[in-house]
This record gives structure tokens, C-alpha cells and sequence, in this order.
């Protein structure tokens, strides 16, 4: 299948065809019947396990062909998290077991269709407040896709965001590949400037008729500026004007900072499907579950 037709068919930026393309570099993936399948290697084994993240419900006919690839690459189960709502949970999806969530399980859906004094009006005060502090404070904003805006994002992401926020990152290597093969194209950074200096940062996807808030950085310093909150405005509105009809504000979590930012904007709160996981080998995903969760436990105490 072509790049066009592909890109027809799915509705998720990390379901593109330039998605594939770009983790090509990194791993194994497969095209099946609609579906990019990413495949990880088991550190120390010869097995491999798949992921579809934000793809279609899979059908029977789906997990049939899925199956049979996965035998092929020496999988041992594949992780399906649908770019779908809670209630659009199918009887496929129910057989499945429930798999350890890698997207947060909610997210805000921004709707872009309403006029610009109605998204203005549906805001929480405070971020209305915020909007007009970062304007007196005369923050700017603009789309700037060039490699040394790209640097300062990546400095803002690896001494300021990450370190403030105690949140896993990808390292620095997968952020600039995910730049070179995706800049200019789904990928666009935006970024807020304060007395001449970068000090928020976002890379926005663009996809269809949506724009997803994919990665944001901001600086340790300045935040009485409110900077991040006049960009995610401000992008907002370039959304509005490329056409597109949703901003997806990308993840959700109760008591975190990230979401109490995002509940500024008057999004409307989203829970998604879940997390299901399709065993291929039932053994080896046991054991694999289990290496799992212990990883996981030692993240979180490291962290």
C-alpha cells in the first residue's frame, strides 16, 4: 500500500504512514491490514513483543493476521491501546486481557469548531488570567522549525520539564530523529519568547483535521510569565486557521501538574478504551508481565 492510501485509512498521527517511517529507524514494524505494529525486542531473548498505539479496534479478522505475523517475528503477545473512547469498547476487546497502560488512559479533546470568543468564554478563569499576564509580559509567540529552536527545546525538555516534573523521558537521540523525520510535515515546534529568550517550547502534531499537543518544555525560570499558557492559545488558534476541528491536549491524570494546566482551556475530559494486551506465547507473556511490573516498581522507586 502506498503512502497516501495508508494515511487514508488511519486516523492517528502514530498510525501515519511518516509514524512508520520513523520508528523503522529504531525497530521492527509491521503494516498489517490498517495497523502499524511496533516491535521491541526482549532484552536477553530472541522474542519480540508488538505495540499498536492509538490504532483501530481490532477485529477477529484482525487478530488472525495478527496472530500469524507475530509467529513470524517470534512475538509473544502485542499491546493494543485504540484511539477510541471508553464506549466504543468492542466484544474483541473484552476477550483480551487488560495490559499495563503506556498512554495515559484520558485525555482533553479541545474542540476548534467553536469561534474564538466561545473557546475564550468555555476557559477556566484562570486561564484566561494567565493569557492576559503573558501579553503584558509581551511573551511571544511563533511557529519556528529551525535546528537552533529545536536545541533550545531540547535543553528546556532535559534541564527544566523532566527535572520539575520527576516524568520519564525518551533520551535525547530519539527526540532528534523524531525531528528529522517528521519536521515541517506532522511535526511543527512552536515557541515562547520572554525579553528575547526562548523559554517554553512545544512540538505540535498535525494530522487531518487535528493537532495533537505531542511534547511541551519549559524553563525553570519565568514562570510568572505564564508563557505555556499564551502558547497552547496561540496554537490553538493556528489550528483554527489550518482547518482543523480538534486539539487533542494528549494525556491526562488526575493530580498531576500537566492535567491541572490543560483543565485551564475548558477541553472536554475523555476516557479511552484502555490497554489490552493479545498473548501469542500464554507462557512467555506471563513471564514477561511479571519482568514487567518488576521494571516498573524499580522506576518508580528510582525516580
Amino acid at each position: 500500500m502506498d503512502r497516501d492510501k495508508w494515511d487514508e485509512e488511519v486516523d492517528h498521527p502514530l498510525q501515519s504512514w511518516e509514524w512508520g517511517e520513523f520508528r523503522k529507524q529504531r525497530q521492527p514494524v509491521s503494516q498489517m491490514n490498517g495497523m502499524l505494529v511496533m516491535w521491541t525486542k526482549i532484552k536477553f531473548t530472541p522474542w519480540y513483543f508488538g505495540y499498536v498505539p492509538m490504532g483501530k479496534v481490532p477485529s477477529e479478522r484482525d487478530l488472525e493476521i495478527l496472530r500469524e505475523e507475530s509467529i513470524r517475528m517470534k512475538g509473544i503477545g502485542i499491546r493494543f491501546e485504540p484511539n477510541a473512547e471508553v464506549n466504543a469498547k468492542s466484544e474483541v476487546l473484552q476477550k483480551l486481557p487488560r495490559g499495563k497502560a503506556l498512554f495515559k488512559p484520558k485525555t482533553f479533546i479541545w474542540d476548534l469548531a467553536k469561534s474564538e470568543e466561545e473557546l475564550l468564554k468555555n476557559m477556566h478563569p484562570k486561564g484566561r488570567y494567565n493569557i492576559k499576564v503573558a501579553l503584558k509580559h509581551e511573551v511571544k509567540i511563533s511557529e519556528d522549525n529551525s535546528s537552533e529552536a529545536f536545541e533550545e527545546y531540547l535543553n528546556l525538555m532535559f534541564s527544566g520539564t523532566t527535572k520539575r516534573q520527576k516524568i520519564y523521558s525518551h533520551e535525547r537521540s530519539y527526540h532528534k530523529l523524531l525531528w528529522s523525520s517528521l519536521k515541517g510535515n506532522i511535526a511543527h515546534l512552536f515557541t515562547a519568547k520572554y525579553q528575547g529568550k526562548i523559554i517554553a517550547a512545544s512540538i505540535i502534531f498535525k494530522f487531518k483535521d487535528k493537532i495533537y499537543y505531542a511534547y511541551g518544555a519549559s524553563a525553570l525560570e519565568h514562570k510568572e510569565v505564564m508563557a505555556p499558557t499564551l502558547m497552547l492559545w496561540k496554537i490553538a488558534l493556528w489550528g483554527k486557521d489550518q482547518g482543523c476541528k480538534l486539539f487533542d491536549l494528549w494525556g491526562a491524570e488526575e493530580g498531576k501538574g500537566f492535567s491541572r494546566f490543560k483543565e485551564h482551556f475548558g477541553a472536554d475530559l475523555v476516557e479511552m478504551a484502555g490497554t489490552y494486551d493479545f498473548p501469542i506465547n500464554p507462557l512467555l507473556y506471563k513471564l514477561f508481565r511479571i519482568a514487567e511490573e518488576a521494571r516498573w516498581k524499580m522506576l518508580r522507586i528510582m525516580k
